[in-house]
């Protein structure tokens, strides 16, 4: 019998549970019945933990580093490599594992909420509201990693994902919709959403309208609608500042410092709080640091040379392996903190985002501002000016402000992203770049691995393919 991509899932996420859970619970479905249930339902850790990693392997900032590198997983070194199979026939991917299950707690809070017992209509529709902003979230993440990079020009035909809206395991046919469909349901999540969504939220594990809105803004940056995104940005950002929940940026200047939100400073980096009381935290989503403290993926020296002797940013990441050793050559370096990346929405992000929108709509001034309001927080304010000659040409400040995405983000994931979105953008594609080096101790090269354009698409997993045989595979 066919298996369908959520079968094959819950049966995953079911295989420890005991048989009396199946005899309380009809298999394959979650019980809710009060709109206080659904609520509950948005707190559930499989939503929260999206253990996407492989993105965090591929972006051109980084490099290998022998012997570390052998050490490493085949699915690790083929991220790394950009090969066409990262997974084996028998392997479940987790950039489909995780969203699907997510989808469905989504869809069932979707078309069930509003029919439940004992809640108000606005609570009802807060709870739908923010389930539609985290089904749009996931769906940002899975046409990021299954379908070509947005392209106006061919996004009605390229292939994209299947567009699941229902929580029901027993479907059994998934037909890919274009990119463009994708992309047109994420909006339409979004703005359904947003009127229903609190100001402040619960916690930071929750949706809210200022990290929907964030969303949204985000979500037209991909598509390279700038005015549209610089809207939604300038949105997020008011409601960021209005906000009674705690957002703000870190000030590395004087949270790093003894007494500080972040010290101690030690050999596993700033202290940061967990995610749910990291205040540049819009909304948690998170995944494993699969690099972190490794030693295995380097910054290249290229991506180390962006940082200035200054930089506070350098604290997050450690020039000697884990736990000693000499340095690494070339003056690479290794990320060591956070952790656990926040791949959901972050106060940080909002910044660069909306600096870049209105540099590339050629409001350089206001661009200005806002990257030096956060460079003002990651290092002393006479280094965080950005160069006249730079603030007065569109693009060396656009170029400017990917290379501060870099110094943000390096390591996070973050990067792979945008060398997508950057790779059919006629101005910045000059700034991806299409090669992973593999260094010896000694610092000489040893492997030169080449993006190919097509694998800036993952391929379809092989199992997925496989219980799944009419789904289309990437080229």
């Amino acid at each position: 019998m066919k298996k369908t991509i959520y079968m094959s899932l819950l049966l995953i996420a079911f295989a420890g549970c005991k048989k009396s859970f199946l005899e309380i619970t009809p298999t394959g479905r979650i019980v809710a019945e009060t709109t206080s249930d659904y609520d509950l339902m948005l707190n559930s850790l499989t939503l929260g933990n999206q253990f996407m990693t492989y993105a965090q392997a591929m972006g051109d900032e980084l490099a290998a580093f022998e012997p570390y590198y052998l050490g490493a997983s085949l699915q690790q070194q083929r991220a790394f490599q950009w090969e066409n199979t990262i997974y084996e026939p028998d392997e479940d991917a987790p950039e489909i594992q995780y969203p699907t299950l997510a989808l469905y707690a989504y869809n069932k809070i979707i078309n069930e909420v509003l029919n439940s017992k004992g809640g108000s209509e606005a609570q009802k529709n807060s709870v739908r509201a923010e389930a539609l902003a985290g089904r749009a979230w996931v769906y940002i993440q899975l046409i990021n990693t299954f379908a070509k990079p947005y392209n106006a020009a061919t996004a009605a035909t390229d292939l994209g994902f299947p567009i699941i809206t229902e929580a029901n395991v027993t479907v059994n046919t998934y037909p890919r919709k274009s990119v463009k469909e994708i992309y047109d349901f994420i909006l339409k999540d979004l703005q359904d959403a947003i009127p229903y969504l609190s100001a402040t939220p619960l916690h930071r594990f929750r949706m809210s309208k200022p990290a929907a809105e964030a969303l949204l803004g985000k979500t037209y940056l991909f598509m390279g609608l700038y005015e549209e995104s610089l809207v939604h940005l300038n949105n997020a950002m008011t409601g960021i500042k209005d906000s009674n929940y705690p957002f703000r940026l870190y000030d590395y200047n004087v949270d790093f410092e003894p007494g500080g939100e972040l010290s101690p400073v030690n050999e596993y980096g700033p202290s940061f709080p967990n995610l749910f009381n990291n205040l540049e935290n819009l909304y948690t989503r998170q995944t494993f640091g699969d690099w972190i403290l490794t030693n295995t993926l380097l910054l290249t020296p290229e991506t180390m040379a962006l940082y200035g002797a200054n930089d506070l940013r350098r604290r997050l990441m450690s020039e000697t392996p884990f736990p000693k050793g000499d340095n690494f050559p070339l003056g690479m370096a290794h990320r060591i903190s956070p952790f656990s990346p926040i791949i959901g929405m972050v106060v940080p992000d909002v910044y660069l985002m909306r600096a870049e929108v209105n540099a590339r709509l050629g409001n350089l001034s206001v661009a200005k501002e806002d990257l030096e309001r956060l460079r003002n927080k990651r290092m002393p304010s006479a280094d965080a000016i950005v160069p006249t000659t730079i603030a007065a040409d569109r693009i060396e400040l656009i170029k400017f402000i990917l290379d501060e995405r870099i110094r943000e983000f390096s390591a996070l994931g973050y990067r792979w992203f945008d060398m997508r979105r950057l790779s059919v953008d006629p101005e910045f594609k000059s700034t991806v770049k299409y090669n992973h080096k593999l260094y010896a101790e000694d610092g000489s090269l040893v492997g030169n691995f080449i993006l190919r354009p097509e694998r800036l698409t993952f391929k379809i997993p092989q199992k997925i393919l496989l219980e799944n045989p009419d789904m289309q595979d990437n080229p």
